[in-house]
């Protein structure tokens, strides 16, 4: 992967590097590339050579003035001597005997590399390199300088006229004589030009080399580099070569210079512009890297194996922990890229355009790398807020961290993405890309949203309304429209309905219109746990009697209230006009989710089918025959009360006589129960049964059959 991205971005370098000033004339200096020797004019008899020995005098001990200066004669004859101070500097301090040289100790060595380094970024800042992107500007302008150098060695002693170069002065004279003044001066012959009207700095009076001529000086010194030396006291004709050709900054380290002459003409071997040693060491600094970030990303993707659906309430709790983790994965791949970076460019000082790519490469990886950093951080910090704000309402419930989660999770990603959305701004505008293309890139989200995202629009501001009036919330049983279900999530774009049988998600625009009949009562003490509704109609089908009905509710009653998974129970008895008698029942249960919802449900319809039995078998018809006297029948209550009173957990309630039918006085038995098991009710009724037959035998009273009376006519 990251070998296809080093592959674009060469393919794509020419894009984005700055290539101007110089390519519509096919060399910057015609005139040096026709003459002959004869005719050069030296360095020394140049005009302005008197001032470039006092600039170099001034330069020798003093590094804390500024090269750039208030005219172009300021600023070239500065710039040109203290590259030349730096570039002898640099030649003596990388050679074996200085480094050998007891006179001078370890720490006045490293005290004359820190001076000579000082004074050449005090040249590199004469340089206008806002040409080059922000994240090789640093490097690119190093060696724009350099390069700048070698071609002034080669202009200043290949001129065939003396060079005048303008001070305050001559700037003055030069306007008067322009139809328009301008603050700029080219050296003639060539395309090298200082200027002092910067984009970046329009207020500004100091002379630079200007963007065009930075932009442009690789293929400058291209031109000249084949072109013999001069030999002349400002000369360096071995500075670009040493610079690149060796590791460290300007000064190879120590290490590097002890190492023998075979050992380093052995490793110094050029391969472009760069060395078999630069080439090795960079290629296994890559190397390992790519290791690195290949055993993180394993372990990264190792976080989602185990999907969230199959976590346990356990687990929940420690998602946390999770989301850090991630971070701790995440977090080392900054400071290593960062560090792989340096490595390549400081240690083993790559430069040109592998250098580029590579910076580009290290680039994106780390800002894309800086994204998913910062978003991970806010879905940690996320998740451990959620749990603290749950630990904090005193309760360490499922639902209720669900809840605080789906509340705080989609904030802190959202803001977690905003950031990342910036870093990736960020790393548009240092690869090079204009100021106004990445602003361009900022107003196609409005766009989108503007011509087609209104909906998204829509449910957002809905998910808002919905978060913060709390009609419903997650966990709670509730009907949405035409959905009945638990709700599983609320989101900021669209909420889950956990039905019977499928999820369902609903746009949050839909559910802020449509008619929400939440089933859930939502205690006010913070430790008391949520509810949902649980209701049950039953119809009483066949003829109920008015002591049958008053059994079933005194029953069910008794029975249900016994039960801890139902909160405060409530039952009822209804009857439309048109329709048979309902019981009806309503209790709170401190349930969530569908398996515990239908298993109690289950449980309570099959008993209020016991209730219901249990209500109309406690009333029995009894017949008893026309020929029992009434004395007989006087004694038949407290008869059957004394057999009903055998049965501890049968209340005998009546005994009367309800109509004298067509072959038997009917009477009608009335009791009640307390068992607590349906199946001893009906024992306890099959023992009754057998006494009351029993106890009449004994008693003489006969029980008739049906009797029907036939009479026949004579014809």
């Amino acid at each position: 992967m990251a070998g296809a991205l080093i592959g674009v971005l060469l393919v794509s370098l020419q894009a984005l590097l700055p290539v101007q000033a110089v390519t519509a004339q096919r060399s910057a200096f015609p005139a040096a590339q026709a003459a002959s020797s004869r005719g050069l004019i030296s360095i020394q008899d140049q005009p302005f050579y008197g001032d470039l020995e006092q600039a170099a005098s001034s330069w020798s001990d003093v590094v804390l003035d500024q090269v750039v200066g208030d005219s172009p004669r300021a600023t070239l004859l500065n710039f040109y001597a203290v590259m030349a101070e730096v570039g002898h500097r640099a030649d003596r301090l990388g050679r074996i005997d200085a480094l050998r040289d007891p006179s001078v100790s370890p720490a006045q060595r490293q005290e004359q590399i820190a001076d000579t380094e000082l004074l050449f970024q005090l040249a590199v800042k004469s340089l206008d390199a806002s040409a080059f992107p922000e994240s090789v500007r640093t490097d690119m302008a190093d060696e724009a300088a350099i390069q700048l150098k070698h071609v002034l060695d080669y202009v200043f002693t290949h001129s065939q006229r003396l060079i005048d170069i303008p001070d305050v002065e001559g700037m003055k004279r030069l306007n008067d004589k322009r139809t328009n003044a301008a603050e700029s001066w080219r050296i003639p012959g060539t395309a090298i030009s200082l200027t002092s009207e910067l984009d970046n700095d329009p207020d500004q009076q100091d002379f630079f080399f200007s963007e065009e001529t930075v932009a442009s000086i690789s293929e400058m010194y291209q031109e000249v580099k084949g072109f013999p030396v001069v030999d002349q006291p400002f000369a360096t004709p071995y500075f670009y070569q040493d610079f690149i050709y060796t590791p460290g900054y300007l000064v190879p380290p120590d290490w590097y210079l002890s190492l023998p002459r075979s050992v380093r003409d052995l490793i110094e071997v050029p391969i472009s512009d760069q060395t078999l040693f630069q080439i090795v060491c960079a290629l296994l600094a890559i190397v390992l890297y790519l290791a690195v970030l290949g055993w993180l990303a394993r372990f990264m993707l190792l976080t989602y194996r185990d999907s969230l659906a199959d976590e346990t309430p356990t687990q929940l709790w420690h998602r946390d922990g999770l989301a850090w983790r991630r971070v701790l994965l995440v977090l080392p791949i900054l400071p290593l890229t960062r560090f792989t970076e340096v490595f390549i460019d400081d240690v083993v000082n790559f430069t040109g355009l592998p250098l580029v790519v590579i910076t580009y490469a290290l680039y994106v990886i780390w800002y894309l790398s800086a994204g998913v950093f910062v978003f991970f951080v806010f879905e940690a910090l996320g998740r451990s807020s959620a749990e603290w704000l749950a630990r904090i309402r005193g309760r360490r419930s499922q639902l209720r961290l669900q809840r605080i989660s789906n509340f705080v999770m989609p904030l802190c990603r959202a803001l977690g993405a905003l950031v990342a959305i910036v870093l990736i701004y960020r790393l548009m505008l240092l690869l090079g890309l204009p100021a106004s293309t990445v602003l361009a890139f900022s107003a196609v989200p409005g766009l989108a949203i503007g011509l087609g995202a209104s909906k998204l629009l829509s449910n957002l501001f809905a998910g808002l309304s919905i978060q913060t009036d709390r009609p419903l919330r997650v966990g709670e049983f509730c009907r949405v429209g035409e959905n009945l279900g638990f709700v599983s999530r609320i989101g900021l774009r669209s909420l889950e309905l956990e039905t019977l049988e499928s999820r369902v998600t609903i746009p949050n625009s839909v559910v802020d219109e449509a008619t929400i009949i939440n089933f859930s009562r939502r205690g006010l003490q913070g430790d008391r746990p949520p509810m949902q509704g649980l209701e049950v109609r039953l119809d009483l089908q066949g003829e109920w009697s008015p002591f049958q009905l008053e059994e079933v509710l005194h029953q069910a009653r008794r029975t249900l209230r016994s039960w801890s998974v139902l909160k405060e129970p409530l039952m009822s008895l209804e009857r439309s006009p048109d329709s048979s008698p309902q019981l009806v029942v309503f209790a709170m249960v401190e349930l969530h989710g569908w398996p515990a919802y239908l298993d109690i449900r289950e449980r309570l319809l099959i008993h209020l089918e016991e209730v219901m039995e249990r209500a109309q078998l406690s009333e029995i018809a009894l017949g008893i025959a026309y020929g029992t006297p009434a004395e007989q029948l006087d004694r038949l209550p407290s008869l059957v009360a004394s057999v009903v009173a055998e049965d501890s957990q049968l209340q005998f309630k009546a005994f009367r006589l309800e109509r004298i039918a067509a072959f038997s006085y009917d009477h009608v038995l009335e009791f009640s129960s307390s068992h607590e098991d349906h199946d001893h009710f009906e024992d306890s009724l099959h023992d009754l049964n057998r006494r009351l037959i029993s106890a009449l035998e004994d008693a003489g009273v006969e029980i008739p059959f049906p009797t029907q009376t036939l009479q026949v006519h004579r014809s």
